[in-house]
């Protein structure tokens, strides 16, 4: 990669980072908008989604009625931002390996999103087995936390993996 090229992929990656961080309300909307749509085909009780307060709010027809509502804490947006500072990294010193690296974040930021989603559908489980206030600390502080730190790890070793292996010949 001669050094023109360069320099616009590691400020197409500077510029993702900076839209990730001011878009990042933007972003908490998607979120719960997939989540309403996982949690659409895991409940019979009702889910409804409120994206313009960030929150998603299952067992309706319960009665127990819960929501969660994904404040910047619980987003993985910011859980994105070392898999593109690794990439930058990883870039500026192997710019031969553009194409893979690339592929690499990209197939760890889909893992850093599902695993944020699996967060969100412990919370659900462990609300409706344990209740609201046993279920929620459980799976928010607990559980969910162990997901986030665990899927986080995961992503960054997959993402060096995917980057540094060796071709089959």
């Amino acid at each position: 990669m001669t050094r023109f090229p360069l320099v616009v992929a590691l400020s197409a990656l500077a510029a993702a980072g900076v839209v990730v961080v001011l878009a990042e309300r933007f972003y908490r909307e998607l979120e719960v908008r997939l989540a309403g749509a996982i949690l659409e085909l895991f409940t019979t009780s009702g889910v409804y989604v409120a994206p313009d307060r960030e929150s998603v709010y299952f067992g309706l027809t319960s009665a127990a009625p819960f929501g969660l509502r994904m404040t910047p804490e619980c987003s993985s947006a910011f859980l994105l931002l070392p898999l593109l500072v690794v990439t930058m990294a990883m870039l500026y010193f192997r710019p031969s390996n553009a194409r893979r690296l690339f592929f690499s974040l990209g197939i760890s930021a889909v893992v850093v999103v599902l695993v944020n989603q699996l967060r969100i559908l412990t919370i659900v489980g462990l609300v409706h087995g344990f209740g609201t206030d046993e279920g929620y600390y459980w799976g928010h502080t607990l559980l969910g936390s162990m997901v986030s730190v665990f899927g986080g790890a995961v992503s960054l070793v997959l993402f060096v993996w995917l980057a540094t292996r060796k071709k089959n010949a």
